[in-house]
């Protein structure tokens, strides 16, 4: 038995019209057309689907058992279409996240809620459990867009600039190093750095002060959590160097104190890597707008207070 989608959706038209002629409009086809293949599908099976003297047309024990399995098939088919149509059309499909910028949730998480406004039907997850093999992660399709500080030339992989950000000092008011207009690399050498629990490589303080001076803070201390981190500076318990838009809640805050690293500052830029054949889609081009002006909302706000 050769068994079709169209035979299912036959068998279900005619069971919810009642008859040959309002299923054969339904499905945009002929009367004629429509009973000649249910005629072919009995031949088929080698038993009759339909009472035929019934008015309204009624199924036969073979057709229940034919609707009930189009009834379980055709909703499933049905959907999955619609996937692909909304796929197609750019209106649905996935956005999978892997952030290698540990402190980037403070200004994720507000892009993502007025994506999820716009997209309802794209699917979005943060995948920080692949935050260290994050690009290698995109391109297998395990995950569609990386946030991250170090770009690479890595093929059919696009980074797109989203903002610059400057890399800040933060201790306690009542710190001795509160009293310096700028901090150098030799100003941790007697410290307990306290920093996320990432590798070295990946904090800024490192890859951009410490390693390149070949100075050593005193202690390290690995901290999960951001409330945390400011809760232990407040307490003198050690110092750390943030993003700009970390520290922003804690500028104007008695407790602290927050300072340029080097006299000129440094400046750090934001990438979001993503698949070339998907940077074009509309809603990856939408987030990737929103990831580029939410930060800045926040810094403008900065400078108005």
């Amino acid at each position: 038995m050769h068994l079709e989608f169209r035979h299912l959706r036959t068998i279900r038209a005619i069971s919810e019209c009642g008859g040959l002629a309002r299923a054969a409009d339904r499905l945009n086809i002929t009367q004629s057309a429509l009973s000649h293949q249910v005629k072919n599908l009995e031949d088929q099976i080698g038993v009759e689907l339909f009472v035929r003297r019934s008015r309204p047309m009624t199924l036969s024990a073979a057709g229940q058992r034919l609707l009930r399995l189009a009834e379980q098939v055709l909703p499933q088919v049905e959907a999955v279409e619609q996937d692909f149509a909304g796929i197609k059309t750019g209106k649905t499909g996935r956005l999978h996240i892997a952030i290698e910028c540990h402190a980037c949730f403070e200004w994720l998480f507000p892009v993502l809620e007025q994506f999820r406004r716009a997209w309802p039907d794209v699917d979005v997850d943060i995948r920080p459990g692949l935050q260290f093999q994050a690009l290698p992660a995109l391109q297998k399709e395990e995950i569609d867009l990386v946030v991250s500080s170090d770009p690479e030339k890595l093929p059919g992989v696009e980074f797109a600039p989203l903002f610059d950000y400057e890399p800040v000092f933060l201790a306690s008011a009542s710190h001795p190093l509160a009293a310096r207009d700028h901090i150098e690399a030799q100003d941790f050498a007697g410290e307990t750095l306290i920093t996320y629990p990432v590798d070295r490589a990946r904090l800024d303080v490192f890859s951009q002060l410490l390693t390149p001076a070949g100075v050593e803070p005193a202690a390290i201390r690995q901290v999960e959590l951001t409330a945390v981190i400011l809760l232990l500076v407040a307490s003198n318990r050690g110092v750390s160097v943030l993003p700009d838009w970390v520290v922003r809640e804690v500028r104007y805050n008695a407790d602290y104190v927050t300072r340029p690293l080097t006299a000129g500052g440094l400046t750090r830029r934001l990438y979001a890597a993503v698949r070339e054949t998907d940077a074009a889609r509309p809603f990856m081009a939408h987030v990737l707008r929103l990831m580029r002006t939410e930060p800045l909302k926040l810094q403008r706000q900065d400078a108005s207070a």
